[in-house]
């Protein structure tokens, strides 16, 4: 098979999702790093992609040099990863699907709806493939929790809790750190902070294993240290098309937890839990039987969780590989196959619906609205 040729725009020297995109893209052999503007800094990116093997006249200043450097290239990429800060999401991704390559997006994907509103058409209209990198639902296991659900393992999920939250912004006296400071800016992040930043992951995830949507929501926001301007705590409260209840934690104050997310799923036959510090693992209770560990590599798990495992049971395999496997599932729907645990912008879109209905929602002291996209209602 024929490897692709990508580019990243982003996450470049320092950056915390960078390796993770690099490591992740080029795991499997399926693409060829070759083309990059990965700094804001434009002498900065090009000596960073240059150490990094890319060629010169591929080591662009920024990402609209780029574009119009690949766009008329025979030998142009096939990919682009968006890995830049939120507020410059929406431009970029709509800018490279209408030259005509397909986008991996870091999330948010857009900072307001009707954005996201714009990217779906633009994808339908093109006919390209924009992903959106909610990367902890590649995780072997956590395809494994889908494909039970969908299997009727667990009969029909009543509800679901999940939580992300962590402590690493606890910090008064961090708050200026401009690593942190921009997630509670809104002229960076947006209308939300650590909602948008972690707690969509687990409110994708409830989506995804649940295989439902979000339809309604009533959210508590709080921001704990004063000088923030967005929430660093976050409660939401929401319910799905098909009637399961859903309860969502997401916080980075809470002091002690370090990664901290995790979801339960509770159906009419059983339940299970997973969490990302112990990826490896689906703990599974039938009603009236015992509580199982369901171990990644293991004989009889689903198609999909055998698929995205890549070594032996008892040997963890960690976050670079799970974004290894949306880029997995990228390559295979550039050519051809359809991977439906692929993320995309409508999830995207989704996400930020459930952002702005949240956001409102908390200052309207917690009331219920609708949490869908004008597009999916």
């Amino acid at each position: 098979m024929t490897k692709l040729k990508w580019g990243m725009i982003g996450g470049g020297e320092g950056s915390q999702i960078g390796p993770a995109h690099r490591l992740g893209a080029l795991a499997d052999g399926r693409f060829d790093f070759v083309a990059g503007a990965l700094d804001h800094r434009p002498d900065v990116g090009r000596d960073y992609a240059g150490r990094l093997g890319i060629a010169q006249d591929r080591a662009y200043g920024d990402w609209r040099e780029m574009l119009e450097g690949e766009k008329t290239r025979d030998d142009r990429i096939d990919l682009v990863t968006v890995a830049t800060p939120n507020a410059t999401h929406f431009e970029i991704t709509k800018s490279f699907l209408e030259a005509g390559f397909h986008v991996l997006c870091e999330k948010p994907m857009t900072m307001t709806v009707e954005e996201g509103e714009e990217i779906v058409r633009v994808v339908e209209n093109t006919g390209k493939i924009c992903a959106v990198n909610y990367c902890y639902s590649a995780y072997p296991m956590v395809r494994q929790a889908r494909a039970m659900v969908r299997a009727g393992e667990i009969g029909k999920p009543r509800l679901v809790v999940t939580n992300f939250s962590h402590g690493h912004h606890a910090d008064a006296a961090d708050a200026d750190n401009p690593r942190v400071r921009w997630r509670y800016d809104p002229a960076m992040a947006g209308v939300s902070g650590q909602f948008a930043d972690c707690g969509i992951h687990a409110m994708h995830m409830a989506s995804f294993i649940c295989d439902d949507q979000v339809e309604t929501l009533s959210a508590d926001f709080a921001s704990t240290i004063p000088s923030r301007v967005l929430e660093d705590d976050a409660m939401v409260n929401f319910r799905m098309t098909g009637g399961t209840v859903g309860r969502l934690w997401t916080s980075s104050v809470a002091i002690g937890r370090q990664h901290g997310f995790d979801i339960q799923v509770f159906g009419e036959t059983g339940g299970f839990r997973w969490t990302s510090e112990q990826p490896n693992q689906l703990i599974y209770t039938p009603v009236g039987g015992r509580t199982q560990i369901i171990e990644k590599g293991e004989g009889g798990l689903h198609a999909d969780a055998q698929r995205l495992s890549r070594v032996s049971i008892a040997h963890p395999e960690g976050f670079p590989l799970a974004v290894a496997n949306i880029y997995c599932d990228i390559a295979d729907a550039i050519n051809g196959e359809t991977r439906d645990g692929l993320p995309t912008a409508s999830d995207g879109v989704r996400s930020m619906a459930a952002v702005h209905t949240s956001v409102a929602s908390a200052k309207d002291n917690g009331a219920w609205m609708d949490a869908r996209p004008s597009i999916f209602r």
